[in-house]
């Protein structure tokens, strides 16, 4: 048959093919074969969703030694891809009779420390039973999410609940947040008095970028990007707000404790943000969820 397709080959050949033993690449292929598919659909590592650079490094901390481009070969032949972010609707609707704070920012989307910057947006997701909308808080030094809120509906309270969260954990890590930067687009819900007397009352500064011009929030618009492709793309469809809730917590979860970051050298937002108190304080503060110590 191979003779029949302009194969040439002897006999000999083929027989010594058939009879070989796997070579050792082979069989160290098989073997990581096992783990890679292991933490690809790791719900707490890869969840499904990570490439091949994330793939490596994942498998780095597991303690699997392995280049780079044998990951990218073995994931490419078991069929494994990392998703990719699609394009997003605009939600900014902005009201040109509020008052707009200034652009402290100017697209320079980096911080030295925890609670120095905090980017804010909110998106929308379709469910069964209507439209859904979630927002976000997020530390640029960390890239950690520190405060969000799903509804059915998208007032000052969706926002302005993400905010609340956001004050509380700090809080409650016993942080403070005076004169933290908190950078949003020019949407209504930003702009109205509610929002900017919360602001004020915790010594927060607001700044508001341009009117739809997505770069002027691009690191908010990412971390909407990111939970479109990861937690909605893949867990959805939803019935209800409330699965969409559930599931949106699941993934703030992995997102600040699992997901490695390649913005902050593939550490994950807890991470980064313990390594900071290690190296600049020598008060313990806690992970998320931990209560501070007194």
């Amino acid at each position: 048959m191979l003779t029949e397709h302009g194969v040439k080959i002897a006999p000999s050949g083929y027989y010594a093919f058939k009879t070989r033993p796997a070579s050792a690449r082979a069989i160290r292929d098989e073997e990581l074969i096992v783990e890679i598919e292991r933490v690809f659909w790791d719900r707490r590592l890869g969840r499904g969703i990570s490439g091949a650079r994330k793939m490596w490094h994942l498998l780095k901390r597991e303690g699997i030694v392995v280049a780079r481009c044998t990951v990218e070969r073995l994931m490419r032949r078991q069929g494994l891809r990392g998703v990719l972010r699609g394009r997003q609707f605009v939600t900014t609707k902005p009201d040109d009779a509020s008052f707009r704070a200034p652009d402290h920012v100017q697209r320079c989307f980096q911080a030295d420390r925890p609670n120095e910057l905090w980017v804010v947006d909110f998106t929308y997701v379709p469910t069964w039973s209507g439209m859904a909308f979630t927002a976000f808080v997020t530390d640029v030094y960390s890239r950690r999410i520190v405060g969000w809120r799903t509804m059915n509906r998208m007032p000052t309270e969706l926002p302005l609940d993400a905010l609340e969260m956001a004050l509380w954990v700090r809080d409650r890590a016993g942080q403070d947040v005076t004169g933290v930067i908190q950078h949003s687009d020019a949407g209504a819900q930003y702009t109205a008095i509610r929002y900017a007397e919360r602001l004020a009352d915790v010594g927060a500064i607001a700044s508001i970028g341009t009117v739809g011009d997505s770069y002027d929030n691009a690191l908010a618009e990412t971390v909407v990007g990111l939970y479109k492709t990861e937690c909605v793309k893949i867990d959805g469809p939803f019935r209800t707000v409330d699965e969409l809730e559930l599931a949106t917590l699941s993934w703030v979860h992995w997102f600040n404790e699992n997901r490695l970051h390649s913005s902050i050298g593939y550490l994950t937002p807890t991470e980064k943000e313990n390594e900071y108190y290690r190296e600049n304080t020598s008060q313990y503060q806690p992970a998320l969820g931990e209560p501070a110590l007194h």
